[in-house]
């Protein structure tokens, strides 16, 4: 195999480098909060923990196995579509892009022998930081919204929410259908007006 036209860059993972990425794509994924939220709430079911642990495996086995080149797309519709059938939970912030980019920098560092990526995220303790942050804050969520229920019991009442009309009052039909209308989206046809005349 002549690797003179990569830039000395070799093409497989010595036995040291497979070593450091599978410790470092754990680390990456044990800081990414999203998972770590889905795994704590069991979105993925009681074995959301061995799920997020079978995510990891299938990310080295196909950073290590494959001979294809590897494109960050190919990793992110990974990632993407383990979130999805694992832990029922679709993404939107923009997580899967930069925990697939992390990846596919700290694959091309440890085929140059680079570890320090590595090492850093092992030193650091800002992923338990930030998924302890975000306990806090849905905590703290937990605790205004448990009173937020409360009052919605109150307000969750079954009867109609048109308020009696005084009969007295000449009636602006069109005024009423838009309220109503506009309170929940459904569109109210008054009654037929026969003028107290009814045929039976």
């Amino acid at each position: 195999m002549d690797n003179s036209d990569k830039g000395n860059v070799p093409m497989q993972l010595s036995p040291e480098a497979l070593s450091f990425l599978a410790e470092g794509i754990s680390l990456v994924l044990s800081r990414w909060t999203a998972l770590q939220v889905a795994i704590e709430n069991e979105w993925g079911g009681r074995d959301s923990h061995q799920k997020s642990e079978q995510l990891a495996a299938n990310i080295y086995s196909w950073f290590s196995q494959s001979k294809e080149p590897h494109y960050i797309d190919d990793l992110e519709n990974m990632l993407d579509e383990s979130m999805v059938l694992s832990f029922n939970t679709e993404i939107e912030d923009g997580s899967i892009e930069e925990v697939a980019e992390k990846l596919m920098v700290m694959h091309e560092d440890c085929l140059q022998g680079n570890y320090g990526s590595i090492e850093k995220l092992r030193k650091s303790n800002s992923g338990k930081e930030a998924i302890s942050q975000s306990r806090r804050v849905i905590n703290e969520d937990d605790e205004d919204s448990s009173n937020d229920e409360v009052s919605d019991m109150v307000l969750d009442d079954p009867k109609p929410r048109l308020n009696p009309i005084p009969k007295a009052k000449p009636i602006d039909e069109k005024q009423i259908i838009e309220t109503v209308e506009a309170e929940d989206g459904w569109s109210v046809v008054g009654p037929r007006r026969n003028k107290g005349k009814r045929n039976y």
